[in-house]
């Protein structure tokens, strides 16, 4: 693209003027980034258009990762890396007048995700293209992303996203490509030929607009599609003169409900409008994406039964199963196939990753529902259900509650993790111990009748993202430690064990560490005007609020701190700054009701001059790729204390040691397989594992009442909760949150885990203040962290699920 940084600041400063009518020293730093942007997707084109063209004309069997999330973060600096010229622009702009980093704060992220579960999919298009496989992601492009979250007197407060304000540089919309989404109708049914046809009449349609973000492999190539769905009105406004629309406001209120499909990421489900809603953008997705999918295989001009040879569908968790009765209506009401040719096809087409054991995460809709949003579809499901309950019928004659056990419709209700299981080739889990408790538990019976349908795929993530463009001092110290091969092959990384005895290479890692807590620390100064000391151990838990991630817990162990030093202000404590940042859903009111006791305890540990040079606590707003970018590289310890087996795998977890921090959590999740690598001399272990866990759950045994009542530090801070004093301005002001402690029995066993917890946060104490020990443990987290990079989990996709291959761009015509 650009051979030297002369010939970038020639053609940069040319496209300024050309496109904007501006000079450099008129430009303002949206101007620099809305240039740099057009520059690099012009230039990507090319290959962009040539990688779809080869993957056609080649018939190369090619993946399509449908999600409801994809939480891609910005793209500016991640494009500069993976095409090789971030420093040619880093240096060509700083001549300029310009600072890169300056310029990529212009670029909204791309809010389309709530947390681990888009993040994971942006990852593996990242590793699908950098490791040159076909492979495309598909989703929805909400018009705002999660909700921009605003802390207002210690409360969280949602405003809209509105990302897409300034436009996006990077997607380009295609029109031509859109297709037709129905809703609603009737469903008649005709004779042709002997068979019976289904045709849906009186149907509300939508048009499924596609827009297409590039996705740039590194150093490869390759450049695949995420491709992005718009819902817009199908009807021109001129109908209502011809009386289809008799009516002004009909129009606006249909326009307006098209509109909804497409606007804000997770509507408020609490309400039966909002459950419809979501319902809408789940099939929306899916048969938008299908219909796109099926359009480009009749180009090969091949018969239906090669559609499994040609074509991957994964389904990442269950939004999107409703791409299975899609697929059905399409080869059976469109392309003529009969019941068992049309689930052939469909069920060695698809596969389906869970990622929740939580029973209120496991989708189901209401019969009545589906079968009135989607009558079409419902009959598919209904009739999968009816062959499926009539086989178990036969093979479970003498266990017949294994029939309701397992339906895919039981109690007017459709189970849609069910659904997916019955109607895919593969379902795996993302962690060894999710999925074994998937197999053991949850969906036993399913793994009892399909064995050979089950298996694991630990989740990984991209270091070019999370290392290399994050952490760019580190990702240059490994290169001149142990070469750059590591990056092509992160297990390589591994090489980095021999230097953890290394004092000079100590030195350079604590180096760069502290580097990355001042600028951290500049940051938290502009943004809360609070002062932290760099010395301090960052301790950080990160990531999207919910119960059982157990914020709760950590918390409460700062309150507990907090009072340790105000019975003995003058004994040794070793300096403290705790980091915090998480959204929680509108409406889970207990995750907020946590949002605000840690703003609150913030407020009173920041300000008390007895206590604020030994401990610190922050809470960061409006968490986001971005600011993890920021946030992670900064990390001494990472926070990963879940409740053991309610974890499916992380991905912090990963980030954090491919950067350089120490876990302190529970066995669960892929902690249990970073623990296989690290052991005890690296990681902080403590709490319940899942096996005790699961066996409270069956039999009980568990009072929290019991720790309450018996441990006096417990009993000191839970009171603090309701009982007016430092972190209570009125009695019982944290009423809801001592209540689910007290009056649920703690659901999450945050009290009974709270004093193993307070142990290892003491043994991080004693481990932080010897710095060569430290640092030994870092550089061993860092060298493990290539076992856990995304590149590694697409191998396995793609070799035992998909049977996709790597292409050869040196082949391409």
């Amino acid at each position: 693209m650009f051979n030297n940084k002369e010939l970038f600041k020639t053609v940069f400063k040319e496209q300024l003027v050309s496109r904007l009518g501006r000079s450099m020293e008129d430009a303002t730093a949206g101007d620099i980034y809305k240039i740099l942007g057009g520059l690099i997707r012009e230039w990507v084109g090319q290959e962009w258009a040539k990688t779809n063209q080869n993957y056609r004309v080649q018939q190369e069997k090619q993946i399509y990762y449908f999600s409801i999330e994809f939480l891609i973060g910005r793209l500016l600096g991640n494009n500069l890396l993976n095409l090789g010229i971030l420093k040619t622009v880093q240096d060509g702009l700083l001549d300029l007048g310009w600072d890169l980093e300056q310029i990529e704060e212009q670029e909204p992220d791309a809010g389309l995700g709530n947390g681990g579960l888009g993040r994971l999919a942006a990852c593996f298009l990242d590793s699908l293209a950098s490791l040159k496989y076909p492979g495309h992601g598909c989703g929805i492009r909400y018009k705002y992303g999660l909700f921009e979250q605003k802390i207002v007197d210690g409360d969280q407060v949602e405003l809209p996203d509105n990302w897409l304000q300034k436009s996006c540089v990077w997607e380009e919309q295609r029109l031509d490509e859109r297709v037709e989404v129905c809703f609603w109708g009737r469903v008649e049914v005709r004779e042709k030929n002997g068979s019976p046809v289904f045709d849906t009449v009186n149907c509300e349609k939508v048009w499924a607009v596609p827009y297409d973000v590039p996705i740039i492999g590194y150093d490869s190539s390759i450049v695949n599609t995420l491709r992005l769905w718009s819902a817009q009105p199908s009807i021109d406004p001129s109908v209502i003169k011809s009386g289809e629309f008799n009516r002004h406001d009909r129009f606006l209120d249909y326009t307006r409900s098209v509109e909804s499909i497409s606007e804000f990421l997770y509507p408020d489900d609490s309400s039966y409008e909002g459950r419809l809603l979501r319902l809408k953008q789940q099939y929306f997705l899916c048969s938008a994406g299908i219909q796109n999918i099926l359009r480009s295989f009749d180009k090969l001009e091949l018969s239906y039964t090669k559609l499994p040879d040609k074509v991957a569908i994964h389904i990442n968790d269950t939004h999107p199963v409703l791409v299975i009765p899609e697929l059905m209506r399409i080869l059976m009401d469109e392309k003529g196939y009969g019941w068992d040719e049309a689930w052939d096809i469909t069920t060695r087409t698809v596969s389906y990753t869970n990622h929740t054991l939580l029973s209120e995460a496991l989708e189901t809709w209401p019969v009545h529902m589906v079968r009135e949003l989607l009558p079409r579809v419902y009959m598919i499901i209904e009739e999968m259900n009816k062959r499926f309950c009539g086989m178990l019928l036969e093979r479970y004659a003498d266990r017949q509650y294994l029939v309701s056990q397992m339906a895919i419709i039981e109690h007017d209700q459709i189970k849609m993790a069910h659904l997916a299981v019955v109607g895919s080739h593969s379902v795996n889990g993302v962690a060894e111990l999710h999925t074994k408790l998937l197999k053991g538990s949850v969906m036993k019976p399913f793994d009892d009748l399909f064995p050979e349908r089950f298996n694991n795929k630990t989740n990984g993530i991209t270091h070019r993202r999370w290392l290399m463009h994050s952490n760019s001092k580190l990702s240059h110290l490994i290169n001149e430690s142990i070469g750059t091969e590591w990056i092509k092959h992160p297990q390589q990384l591994l090489q980095l064990k021999s230097f953890k005895d290394d004092a000079a290479f100590q030195e350079q890692i604590m180096n760069i560490k502290r580097n990355n807590k001042l600028r951290l620390a500049a940051y938290i100064a502009q943004k809360q005007g609070i002062t932290v000391d760099p010395d301090s151990i960052f301790d950080v838990q990160v990531k999207r609020l919910h119960g059982y991630k157990r914020q709760l817990m950590n918390i409460l162990h700062v309150m507990h701190l907090y009072n340790e030093i105000k019975d003995a202000p003058t004994a040794d404590h070793v300096p403290r700054t705790f980091i915090f940042a998480a959204k929680a859903a509108p409406g889970y009111l207990l995750a907020k009701s946590i949002i605000k006791l840690i703003n609150v305890v913030a407020d009173v540990v920041n300000k008390d001059p007895e206590v604020n040079s030994k401990l610190k606590v922050l809470f960061l707003e409006n968490y986001s790729v971005s600011l993890a970018e920021r946030i992670i590289p900064a990390a001494n310890v990472s926070e990963q204390i879940s409740t053991a087996g309610k974890e499916a795998s992380g991905t912090g977890n990963m980030k954090f040691m491919m950067n350089g921090a120490l876990t302190i959590g529970t066995l669960d999740g892929a902690n249990v397989e970073m623990y296989e690598m690290l052991g005890d001399d690296n990681m902080f272990l403590f709490g319940l594992r899942s096996e005790e866990v699961l066996e409270f759950y069956k039999h009980g045994g568990y009072l929290a009442r019991d720790v309450y009542e018996q441990e006096p530090w417990i009993k000191r801070v839970i009171d603090q909760l309701v009982v007016p004093g430092p972190f209570c301005t009125y009695d019982r002001e944290f009423e809801l949150i001592f209540q689910s402690i007290l009056e649920h029995n703690d659901e999450y066993f945050v009290l009974y885990d709270l004093d193993s917890y307070a142990k290892a946060q003491a043994a991080i104490n004693e481990a932080y203040l010897n710095p060569q020990d430290w640092a030994s443990k870092s550089i061993v987290n860092i060298a493990c962290s290539g076992r856990f990079s995304s590149d590694g989990t697409i191998h396995q996709y793609a070799e035992d699920i998909w049977d996709i291959r790597q292409v050869q761009p040196s082949n391409f015509v």
